[in-house]
This record gives C-alpha cells, sequence and structure tokens, in this order.
C-alpha cells in the first residue's frame, strides 16, 4: 500500500513539474538557467541582422551582443571550453534578435538550422563542441523544438578576430 501512495505522489509531482515548465517562458527558462538576453546588435556593415519570410526568420551571422564577443583562435589561444562559452554568449545574441524580430521568443516553433562557424588552427577538429555551447542555449530555451539540423565547421577567420559566429533559420508560430 506504501509503495502505491507513493509512487501515485511521485506521479502526481511529476505531472504538476511538467505542468510548470510548459508553462515557463523560454525567457523564464533561460533566466532560471542563469543567462540574461543582451541588447541586440545593430548591423556594422551593409546587411540586416534578420529578415523574416511568412513564418520563416533568417538570423544573420552573430557574434555576441554588446561587444563581447571572445577574440581568438580556437586550439591556440582559445580551449574548447573557451570557445563553449563564446558560442553561448552568441547564442544570447541571437535570442535577443528574435525577440526583437518578433517582440516574444514564445513566438519561436522550432529552430530549423543552425550554421556555426569556429575560428580556428588547422589542427582542430572539436567545432561541434563548441557550437554546442549554441545549440544547448536554444535548447534551454525551446525544449526540443531548440535542436536544429546543424553545421559545425572550421574557419581560417572570422571578423574582427571573433571566435564563434552563428547563423540561424526559425520557423515562427503564425
Amino acid at each position: 500500500m506504501n509503495k502505491f501512495i507513493l509512487t501515485s505522489i511521485l506521479s502526481i509531482s511529476l505531472a504538476i513539474s511538467a505542468t510548470a515548465l510548459a508553462s515557463d517562458s523560454p525567457e523564464d527558462r533561460i533566466k532560471a538557467a542563469g543567462f540574461e538576453l543582451p541588447k541586440p546588435v545593430k548591423p556594422i556593415a551593409n546587411y540586416v541582422t534578420w529578415r523574416r519570410s511568412g513564418n520563416t526568420l533568417y538570423l544573420s551571422g552573430h557574434g555576441a551582443c554588446e561587444g563581447k564577443s571572445v577574440l581568438g583562435k580556437v586550439g591556440d589561444t582559445l580551449n574548447i571550453d573557451e570557445a563553449y562559452e563564446a558560442a553561448q554568449r552568441v547564442g544570447l545574441c541571437a535570442l535577443a534578435t528574435i525577440k526583437l524580430a518578433v517582440g516574444d521568443l514564445s513566438k519561436v516553433k522550432q529552430v530549423l538550422q543552425i550554421t556555426g562557424m569556429v575560428n580556428a588552427t588547422p589542427t582542430f577538429t572539436g567545432h561541434s563542441k563548441v557550437i554546442n555551447g549554441f545549440s544547448d542555449l536554444f535548447v534551454t530555451a525551446f525544449g526540443d523544438d531548440g535542436k536544429a539540423a546543424r553545421a559545425a565547421v572550421g574557419m581560417s577567420g572570422l571578423p574582427g578576430n571573433m571566435s564563434v559566429e552563428v547563423s540561424a533559420v526559425i520557423e515562427l508560430i503564425e
């Protein structure tokens, strides 16, 4: 009998927790994970940071917002952990851009594609581990809908010597 009561209480607790999690907004989940959205960036050249077509949002290549890009080459001046954190900063900037574009992160239906570029030495092979910083943040915000088709590639250099740049394609709720 006690086992039945314990199982019932556990089931009810899990159901309540799942309901509470489902009612949290992406911004609530980001904040609960210890992150804060920065101010979105403004373009510094002849492009826009986002473009919308119907219910698809395209994000230009992003570094970190507010001049907080981590600079350097992964495998030389930066290690994987530092580059993972750089990719998280890029993810926060991308989330800020999404919010600017559509007003509310809850309007994201799913993340369709992520293209991550890592400024790395020719012998560095952990590009996926670096871009996980971005992907993990998007899963924190959007759950399984934050998982996307993805490329993580190495580059001989990125603008301004930033260590990570990421572009993304997002499907919005109509």
